[in-house]
């Protein structure tokens, strides 16, 4: 049994320790304070700095104030330059208005709308309804022929797409997966007016028929035909299909620069080679200017119920070039031969 602790007495377990080694309470030492410390290994840092920015107005009270002009290049330097719009040329004037040759048809023309242009300079040398948007069936092929040449070589293969031989009427007869060289297609669309060689060709060109009509419209708004709008390659379609006689002159300008559409145009027969069993195929011209007017060389014919029979028309004789475009006639040949009469004897005297 454990004796119990006397009041201040030592524990029993408790070694006892030397009075020589416990140090008095006034040796302990302090924590060191850092702050005098850092304070004076920064003083000659401040100095340094005071210095510096004495004598840095020194030097500025003394030298002599920099010319604006000379500060003048480094602050234009800094300003971003404004940017300026990018604006798109304007479209070429293919028809020019206003110097109208007086003349009065007797007895009068029987189209609904007509138009006679030089074609060498634009100039409108006599019109009657010429911006009145009308349906014009197989004149849109001129834009078709124009575009499609554009982008395929005469001797590009084109696979005829299995939606291509179920057009309406006109067509010449291609078969779905047939493979024919361009240029047949072409002859047979300008000379013939085939409504498959119209799609075959746009699916050829634009890739699939929306994309082509698409691009076709993007053309007209370039050259400035602001009174025409496409729906098919071929015109069958007369819905929302629509041109004017002006905008018709104006496109044949365009297309008549182009060395194989004229080649084609002026054409009367063709005759091609084709795949068995076929053999063999003849073109005839449905312009039948060609070789019956004098200087007759192209450019298109159409026609449906509702645009009645048109006629775009051009003819060369010597230095004068003519292009007349009747809308809606009875008799679309006389009409265009009495305007192309007039514009010779009118530019020939």
């Amino acid at each position: 049994m454990r004796r119990p602790l006397e009041a201040g007495g030592p524990a029993p377990y408790a070694r006892p320790v030397p009075t020589d080694l416990i140090a008095p309470a006034t040796d302990i030492p302090r924590p060191r304070t850092r702050h005098r410390y850092r304070l004076r290994r920064l003083t000659p840092v401040g100095v340094a700095v005071v210095f510096a920015g004495l004598a840095g107005a020194w030097v500025g009270a003394h030298q002599a104030p920099q010319p604006v002009s000379s500060v003048a290049p480094r602050v234009a330097a800094c300003l971003a330059a404004p940017k300026t719009a990018v604006l798109k040329p304007a479209p070429e004037r293919l028809l020019a208005g206003g110097a109208l040759l007086t003349h009065r048809f007797a007895p009068q023309l029987l189209g609904a709308a007509e138009i006679l242009v030089d074609a060498n300079t634009g100039r409108v040398l006599w019109e009657r309804n010429a911006h009145q948007r009308r349906q014009v069936a197989s004149s849109t092929k001129i834009m078709t022929a124009l575009l499609a040449l554009q982008k395929l070589q005469p001797h590009d293969i084109v696979t005829v797409d299995k939606s291509v031989p179920r057009v309406p009427l006109v067509r010449e007869g291609l078969r779905a997966g047939e493979q024919v060289e361009a240029w047949k297609l072409f002859y047979s669309l300008l000379l013939y007016s085939g409504n498959d060689d119209a799609l075959a060709l746009a699916i050829a060109a634009g890739g699939d028929k929306w994309t082509f009509v698409g691009e076709m419209n993007a053309e007209a708004q370039k050259l400035g035909l602001h009174d025409t709008h496409f729906v098919s390659p071929s015109g069958v379609v007369d819905v929302d299909n629509y041109s004017s006689a002006w905008d018709l002159a104006a496109l044949s300008r365009v297309a008549m620069r182009n060395a194989r559409f004229r080649q084609i145009v002026r054409t009367h027969v063709k005759q091609v080679s084709w795949a068995a069993p076929t053999f063999g195929k003849v073109y005839i011209n449905n312009n039948r200017l060609i070789g019956t007017y004098s200087g007759a060389n192209g450019i298109k014919t159409g026609y449906t119920h509702k645009s009645g029979p048109c006629l775009v028309a051009s003819a060369t004789r010597g230095n004068v070039s003519l292009i007349a475009v009747v809308l809606d006639s009875n008799d679309i040949y006389a009409d265009v031969k009495r305007l192309l009469n007039f514009g010779f004897a009118s530019l020939s005297a």
